[in-house]
């Protein structure tokens, strides 16, 4: 079995913990860098951490991100309460800055991007933060990887032993059968999640965006 060494960002956050714990359960990984400014507390002998308080200080060829396969961007925050100035300094500049750097390291890597149900593809649309996640897909594609996915999830199920749970999904969680059943296509676990990641890297798939649906077959496959 080929194994693959990854990189995950937000890892202190929801989306990037339970792809976390997916990706260090899986035989297929040999190896992952969690990319944060913040340590996960956690302890395993495939998990190695960079700490990093401000991604823009980061350089193109810095070492401590040579040697991987693939990136799992998963760092994100929500827009409530912010300008569309702000929300696209964190969504897009950062993003961005961070996708160039390993681009130049490795252009044979595949990477991912957590963006989200109802993404603008135009960029022109009314909801602001649909646009900057439009724009931060639609220049992620451009970049000389050897492929870039954009997810685009919807609810989410925790991965089981998480600390990191935003409460929306903590009171609703057990909301997840109904929505499931009544929505096949707005729900997933984060597992399905982290699992449909590595399918990318290990089979890949023809689409650059992955709604929910695409997300759960490719987990399956």
């Amino acid at each position: 079995m080929k194994q693959y060494k990854v990189i995950i960002t937000g890892t202190t956050g929801m989306v990037g913990e339970g792809v976390l714990l997916t990706c260090l359960a899986d035989p297929e990984i040999s190896e992952v860098l969690s990319v944060s400014r913040k340590a996960t507390k956690l302890t395993h002998s495939k998990l190695k951490e960079y700490l990093v308080p401000n991604f823009l200080h980061l350089q193109s060829g810095d070492p401590a991100l040579l040697g991987y396969d693939a990136c799992f961007f998963c760092a994100g925050i929500s827009s409530v309460g912010m300008s569309e100035e702000k929300y696209t300094n964190i969504t897009y500049t950062i993003t961005v800055h961070f996708a160039k750097i390993l681009a130049e390291l490795h252009p044979h890597m595949v990477f991912t991007y957590v963006s989200g149900a109802g993404t603008d593809s135009s960029e022109k649309g009314r909801i602001m933060w649909a646009r900057v996640k439009g724009r931060t897909e639609n220049t992620l594609i451009g970049l000389p990887f050897k492929k870039v996915y954009n997810f685009r999830p919807a609810f989410m199920k925790p991965v089981p032993g998480q600390q990191h749970t935003l409460a929306l999904y903590t009171y609703l969680g057990w909301l997840f059968p109904v929505l499931k059943l009544i929505a096949p296509k707005m729900t997933s676990t984060l597992h399905q999640v982290g699992l449909a990641m590595i399918k990318c890297v290990t089979i890949g798939t023809e689409k650059s965006v992955l709604e929910v649906s695409d997300i759960n077959q490719l987990a399956r496959a």
